[in-house]
């Protein structure tokens, strides 16, 4: 199994941990210490060597950070945890606060007094980061202090950072080799008259090298520090030992990671950095040097966000490998009479299917698998102790991908267990009726996530509901399947372009009693002229990549128009049109009621 069942955090350490890491603070003269999730290449995904904050406070989540002082912890986290946070840190020692609608430098404000000296590590926070907080912090006598990491000082058992081997990716499956990716972005460094690009971000180092590997877990990452040339010339700051199976490469220099700061400090002319993802204490390395730093956008990032037709044509593959195992999945899982199924079986069985596709390479996240109310926690990670019986009437939120060479997936259905209730049926139908707003929207260029990703929640909104994450993230190729810098979020203000994958997921959760999601990835494309439209508008809309039914059983068909009833009889006869030969008789069978018009 790629998924383990285990507890991963406890709760009852973090108070002696807490302890020991407010000695830390005295002696270092500090009135407090931040401690976010991240490491020292900004990604969104850490190896158990920089899970800092789980290991302090408990929590698991994916997004979040800790500052803790001498007399409060306050745990920052945003609207996807607030309910999981409370169920994993002890609350007599660590206050859970509501991000970002309370920032740091509010809490700060409320909790320090003038004077108040704040600790972070320069690995751990992004220049971005910093200015905005110091910004904020204008006015006030507290101020902010880059040091070494307590954390790690009080942890004595801490995993060691990851070693594992890089692997060649094909072109086969990239589409664009890795030279004429570094001309390419080299082209754009010198149109801007810089010299060269730090990348610190592990999916866009994977994506310019044409390289994956598994330094974290479901996500073929591999960890190392690059500088990108004006010349197209690469020097990788990486173990030597993780890319030995490469060959060597004319044009990239291998060095070890020691040497990425002392390079650094040598550099001169223009020097582009992400503020979104350098870490400060790449900047300061920069200002000891004779270097001008420019601040841009990562040079992979767009690029990397536009995927071309052969990681299209591959991404449309592995969907149809990926809902071939989700539907084998379905079938046996209506099979199960209620009060029978834990949700961990239905983990255990989804693996299995996908494994015997034998084209998974990982799952892509660890599953969600959430019954009745463990379904209104939208990152619910099941654990021995935690698995419910899925009873009848629950909903299950599954939600769920598998990491394929060809690309990676992401899929999530609620299903009906039994008899479902009519509050839920209405719900699930109101979200359904969102997702479909989406799949269906058609925009002109130049408009960003935030511009439409209302449109998904309308539905909800009409009847006094909402929900606290985005309507969808950007998705990798055989990468991340969380990707940036793409969001359908009310947040994003980057304009969605042609080739860009994201997720169309729009949800409802009633804390204590039931969750609902549903969720399919699209992919941008141009969108097809319309009788009468404006010749000189160029408009885009979306491809939807993934083909599972969504379950009618939980559709009250008399909530929707002609227009939402068309789009769900066509999206289902096109599961029914894609996947049939390819399942199990009893998968067929399944499939084939389970696509019958509304």
């Amino acid at each position: 199994m790629f998924q383990s069942f285990d507890t991963t955090s406890d709760p009852s350490q973090g108070p002696a941990r807490l302890a020991a890491l407010r000695a830390q603070l005295s002696s270092a003269k500090l009135d407090g210490f931040i401690i976010p999730r991240a490491d020292a290449h900004q990604g969104e995904y850490v190896a158990a060597h920089d899970e800092r904050l789980q290991w302090l406070t408990g929590f698991t989540g994916s997004a979040g950070f800790c500052c803790a002082l001498q007399n409060d912890a306050g745990v920052f986290i945003d609207g996807r945890y607030r309910t999981q946070v409370k169920s994993q840190v002890d609350l007599e020692q660590f206050t859970p606060v509501p991000w970002p609608e309370t920032s740091l430098v509010d809490w700060l404000k409320t909790q320090c007094s003038n004077g108040a000296e704040i600790g972070f590590d320069p690995w751990l926070m992004t220049k971005g980061q910093l200015e905005a907080h110091e910004n904020a912090l204008n006015g006030t006598d507290i101020t902010l202090r880059a040091c070494a990491n307590l954390v790690d000082i009080i942890w004595d058992d801490q995993p060691a950072p990851p070693l594992t081997s890089a692997f060649a990716y094909s072109i086969e499956y990239s589409g664009k080799s890795s030279p004429d990716k570094r001309r390419d972005c080299a082209a754009d460094l010198v149109e801007k008259n810089e010299n060269a690009a730090v990348i610190t971000l592990p999916d866009s180092l994977c994506w310019l090298l044409n390289i994956r590997g598994s330094d974290v877990s479901k996500t073929p990452l591999v960890h190392g520090f690059a500088i990108l040339n004006d010349d197209a010339r690469v020097q990788l700051f990486i173990a030597p030992s993780k890319v030995e199976a490469l060959g060597p490469d004319p044009s990239i220099d291998i060095m070890p990671p020691e040497d990425f700061l002392p390079t650094l400090s040598k550099l001169t002319g223009k020097v582009r950095c992400d503020k979104t993802s350098v870490p400060v204490a790449v900047i300061d390395a920069l200002n000891a040097s004779d270097a001008e730093i420019s601040y841009g956008v990562d040079p992979c990032a767009l690029p990397k966000a536009r995927k071309n037709p052969v990681e299209i044509a591959g991404t449309r593959a592995a969907h149809i490998t990926d809902a071939t195992a989700v539907c084998e999945l379905l079938c046996w899982l209506d099979q199960q009479p209620a009060n029978t199924t834990s949700e961990i079986d239905v983990v255990t069985q989804l693996e299995q299917r996908r494994r015997a596709t034998n084209a998974l390479q990982d799952i892509s996240f660890d599953t969600i698998s959430g019954a009745g109310p463990n379904g209104a926690i939208m990152h619910y990670r099941v654990t021995h102790e935690t698995s419910r019986t899925l009873q009848d009437g629950d909903l299950l939120v599954l939600d769920s991908g598998g990491q394929y060479l060809n690309g990676t997936t992401d899929i999530t259905r609620t299903i009906a267990i039994g008899e479902v209730g009519h509050e839920e049926r209405t719900a699930f139908t109101r979200v359904l009726q969102g997702m479909i707003a989406i799949s269906r929207m058609r925009w002109p260029k130049g408009l960003a996530g935030r511009d439409i990703e209302a449109v998904g929640r309308v539905p909800l909104w009409l009847a006094g509901q909402d929900f606290d994450h985005g309507i969808g993230h950007g998705v990798g190729h055989f990468l991340g399947v969380h990707e940036g810098p793409q969001r359908l979020s009310r947040v994003s203000n980057v304009p969605l372009e042609t080739g860009m994958i994201l997720s169309n997921e729009p949800g409802y959760y009633r804390e204590g009693a039931f969750g609902i999601r549903i969720e399919n990835l699209l992919v941008v494309q141009p969108a097809k002229a319309l009788e009468g439209s404006d010749a000189h508008r160029q408009m885009l809309d979306f491809e939807t990549l993934t083909y599972v039914p969504i379950d009618r059983r939980l559709i009250l068909s008399d909530m929707l128009n002609q227009q939402e009833l068309d789009w769900m009889n066509s999206y289902h006869a096109a599961c029914l049109s894609k996947l049939s030969g390819l399942l199990s008789e009893d998968a067929q069978n399944w499939l084939e009621n389970a696509t019958q018009p509304l």
